[in-house]
């Protein structure tokens, strides 16, 4: 995909290379990973892209000061589409279901079904492709800051190749592209049963043709966001659209204590991964050396 979503990282939240540095990218990342390991264990499908960014947020402000962060650009980058993308999400899903629960209205349940298991496996095929075209971009954009920092003030006596950095365009390297995509891959593969479980029984019980309307809504409330380079929560998309499905069939059926324990997570995962970052940075100085 495009590499919108990584520029957008890469060069619109940072006010300059200086703010950024080796440590600072690890600190980042360890609070991003730390607090994704901690909704992993507890079965809350979590921002890993709020956390990625909470997680430079923190890092940079307790580096370089305040200052060092563009926090219009958080706002109008993040916050706003925090808010607005899933609930485009579950507008689109739920008139999406509402519009095919229509075009099949007279056919037999058990032809619907066994056809609709047939469509979500497309509709699984382009989310997967929409998740990694939005979330790989952000670790690239994380990858790209660090090597910006690395042309801005090279370390000593350490010299890279031309194909390893960044061009006079900021374009990200070809092997951080692959690198991106290859554990985005293998982490889905991979991927924890606890938020499978959350996502498709305990939210809301779904058959094939609300997967089918969810899954292809969030493709294209990701590939919108994308092309505007709107780095958006893969998480809470498809949250909201299976939300949208649910309340599509029936509101009852929406178990609403597990939807509140979630949107906690929401928002924690900014300040919460700012913070760990920002102690982990200030363990790394004390290690390392500043």
């Amino acid at each position: 995909g495009g590499e919108e979503v990584a520029k957008t990282i890469a060069r619109g939240l940072v006010e300059s290379p200086a703010s950024v540095s080796q440590l600072v990218v690890l600190a980042a990342l360890i609070g991003a990973s730390a607090w994704n390991l901690i909704t992993w264990w507890f079965g809350i499908p979590s921002s890993s892209s709020h956390a990625l960014i909470g997680g430079l947020a923190g890092a940079v402000v307790t580096h370089a000061g305040i200052a060092a962060f563009k926090w219009s650009a958080l706002v109008a980058k993040v916050l706003i589409p925090l808010v607005l993308s899933p609930l485009v999400g579950f507008t689109v899903a739920l008139f999406a279901l509402i519009s095919l629960t229509w075009l099949v209205r007279r056919r037999r349940p058990s032809a619907v079904y066994r056809q609709a298991r047939l469509w979500q496996i497309v509709s699984a095929c382009t989310f997967s492709y929409s998740h990694g075209l939005n979330d790989a971009q952000k670790v690239m954009g994380i990858i790209t800051i660090a090597l910006v920092a690395y042309q801005a003030a090279p370390a000593a006596g350490v010299s890279l190749p031309t194909w390893f950095l960044p061009n006079e365009h900021g374009n990200v390297p070809l092997w951080v592209k692959v690198a991106c995509a290859t554990a985005i891959g293998l982490g889905t593969m991979a991927g924890g049963k606890r938020i499978i479980k959350t996502m498709g029984s305990k939210v809301t019980k779904i058959d094939p043709l609300q997967g089918f309307a969810a899954q292809a809504s969030g493709t294209v409330t990701l590939l919108v966001t994308g092309h505007y380079g709107l780095p958006v929560s893969t998480t809470h998309c498809i949250s909201a659209c299976v939300l949208g499905v649910g309340a599509g069939k029936r509101v009852s059926g929406v178990r609403w204590g597990v939807v509140s324990n979630i949107l906690v997570a929401w928002v924690l995962t900014l300040p919460a991964s700012a913070g760990i970052a920002s102690l982990a940075l200030l363990a790394l100085e004390f290690c390392f050396g500043g």
